[in-house]
């Protein structure tokens, strides 16, 4: 696909990984609009990149109708979808009084990374399924986020871990299911990757971090992440696949 005048959307767009696809994607030439829960931060990068920014909770169907509707009117029909909303999390299953974790803390986590991600990509991808096609057949793409934890979680991260191999597993059926329509779908997994939540830890655990990196051995950059991002949405054979994006790490239990 040709970015230049394509509309493309970016939920968790106001931060983070989800701030530089939209950075990139303008860039590109695409008309952007940026969906996030906080929509002062949105509607500042949206000023900054003069494009299109609204409020999306993406756990409640009318946010995110209500949300697509602006972006369409502004954009017109979605062809590109970047899905960055999500939440972190860690705790262990059972505390140090003895007591169970909080089933309300795995089903935030889970309702949030894994059921809200569903609950864009099927509402987005009816209305790419209902444009007319672009060269070879193709209607859109849709790009979901997982992580590095999906495959080899940490202690503490079952809720996490289980979120975003839910994301993982479903890539392939949801590729499957959409090839119909000549709809792509591709997830990437980062790993540890320089985000507002690290730039928070205190510069020596964010190099004790980059440590076990095999290669580049540092932080993974947002705008790497954008850079996949686009070239995903570029490339008309990457469907149905994640793809680690994580220097050769592998977490270790803790």
């Amino acid at each position: 696909m040709q970015l230049q005048g394509q509309a493309a959307l970016v939920t968790g767009g106001a931060s983070g990984l989800g701030a530089e696809t939209a950075r990139q994607l303008v860039s590109a030439g695409a008309r952007v609009s940026i969906l996030d829960v906080n929509m002062d931060a949105a509607q500042a990068l949206a000023k900054e990149l003069n494009c299109h920014a609204a409020r999306c909770d993406i756990t409640d169907t009318a946010s995110v109708e209500a949300a697509l509707e602006a972006a369409q009117a502004a954009n017109g029909v979605p062809r590109i979808l970047v899905n960055c909303a999500g939440i972190g999390g860690a705790r262990r299953m059972v505390g140090k009084d003895g007591s169970a974790i909080p089933l309300e803390d795995f089903s935030r986590i889970v309702n949030v990374n894994l059921i809200g991600t569903f609950n864009v990509i099927r509402l987005v991808a009816a209305r790419m399924a209902a444009a007319e096609p672009l060269a070879e057949g193709e209607r859109g793409v849709i790009v979901a986020t997982a992580s590095v934890a999906a495959f080899d979680g940490q202690v503490g991260q079952a809720g996490y871990a289980a979120s975003k191999g839910g994301i993982t597993a479903m890539t392939l059926p949801l590729a499957r299911d959409l090839a119909q329509y000549g709809i792509r779908v591709v997830t990437i997994a980062p790993g540890l990757f320089l985000t507002p939540l690290l730039y928070k830890l205190p510069e020596e655990v964010q190099q004790s971090l980059a440590a076990s990196i095999p290669f580049p051995k540092r932080l993974g950059k947002a705008e790497e992440y954008a850079q996949l991002a686009l070239h995903i949405a570029t490339n008309l054979s990457l469907n149905g696949e994640v793809i680690r994006l994580d220097g050769a790490l592998r977490l270790a239990p803790r």
